[in-house]
């Protein structure tokens, strides 16, 4: 095994470079595209940002609550920015080159950002079943200690999937052909460029995949279940809705994101073509890290009244 590594390796050295297709390879929809993804990725820096800054600088919202929320957001900006500014070249230039040490380390950084996401909203979805279900116990049970013990479990989790993958691409030999079919380095059109055998990656992807995305959707789950026996119960229409409205925000977003990623990637590559792929993972590289601080700021009161207070203060200052 350490020899084929060794063997793998020494001949993905004489490879020093892929190159990413793109998004499209009709000329006249490229500078459209870039100044779409270009507003989009503006949006995304801007609305994360701001959401973290806004977080960090008002007290009242420095709860279990907007805690897991700061870390949303800090994970949707960096793992966009793995990702949209390579994308971007792919349209302003005739050949968007990576090579071979840049596409690992894209797709270990993109795999660690985008597994800790699906584990960040699984722990979101804990912390509004504590809430509503056990609202008495809620400081007690979200303690700071409890947080950070179920951040690390999210950043544990997220370097284990992408290390699990990465460690395995790497053993790979790569053909001559070195036309990645993608607008970034993922892990099912590196695999279609391998000369040897990838059985056992497609079984690390099934695997792995389906505990990134199998575990936190149960969670999930489970947590929303009891939410939803939790406010049936609750006589007053008021108070339900009051209740729903705290999770709206959280159900959309894990929908977008469990949605567009389960179909990418738990689906066999027969029935979903390459292209296709790439239409659908623009949802959850792209589309999700713009719309989280959107759907988190413009439903959330907490939000707004946190935004007024920031500008008014640096209007008087």
């Amino acid at each position: 095994m350490a020899l084929n590594s060794q063997r793998s390796t020494s001949e993905n050295a004489s490879l020093p470079e892929f190159i990413l297709a793109g998004l499209t390879d009709q000329p006249e929809l490229r500078l459209p595209l870039f100044f779409l993804f270009l507003g989009f990725y503006m949006v995304t820096v801007v609305g994360n940002l701001g959401l973290i800054t806004l977080i960090g600088l008002n007290s009242h919202l420095h709860t279990p609550m907007y805690f897991f929320l700061f870390n949303l957001s800090l994970i949707d900006f960096c793992y966009s920015t793995v990702i949209t500014p390579k994308m971007l070249v792919s349209f302003v230039s005739k050949k968007n080159i990576i090579s071979y040490p840049g596409c690992m380390t894209q797709l270990f950084f993109f795999l660690f950002f985008v597994v800790s996401e699906s584990f960040i909203l699984s722990a979101m979805a804990y912390d509004r079943y504590v809430a509503i279900c056990s609202p008495l116990m809620y400081t007690v049970t979200m303690s700071p200690q409890v947080c950070l013990l179920l951040l690390l479990g999210v950043y544990v989790m997220g370097f284990a999937g992408a290390m699990a993958h990465t460690a395995f691409m790497v053993r790979l030999t790569f053909c001559a052909d070195n036309l990645i079919n993608h607008y970034m380095c993922d892990i099912l059109p590196l695999l279609e460029r391998s000369c040897t055998s990838t059985y056992v990656n497609e079984l690390v992807v099934f695997v792995v995949v389906g505990i990134d995305i199998g575990v936190p959707t149960v969670t999930i789950f489970i947590s929303y279940a009891l939410i939803l026996s939790s406010v049936l119960r609750i006589s007053s229409m008021e108070g339900r809705s009051k209740a729903f409205s705290t999770c709206s925000s959280h159900i959309i977003a894990v929908s977008l994101f469990f949605g567009s990623g389960a179909f990418m990637y738990l689906k066999p590559s027969s029935l979903l073509p390459m292209n296709q792929g790439k239409v659908s993972s623009l949802f959850y590289t792209i589309v999700v890290p713009m719309l989280n601080p959107l759907i988190y700021s413009l439903r959330n009161k907490d939000v707004k009244v946190a935004l007024k207070k920031t500008l008014k203060k640096s209007s008087f200052s």
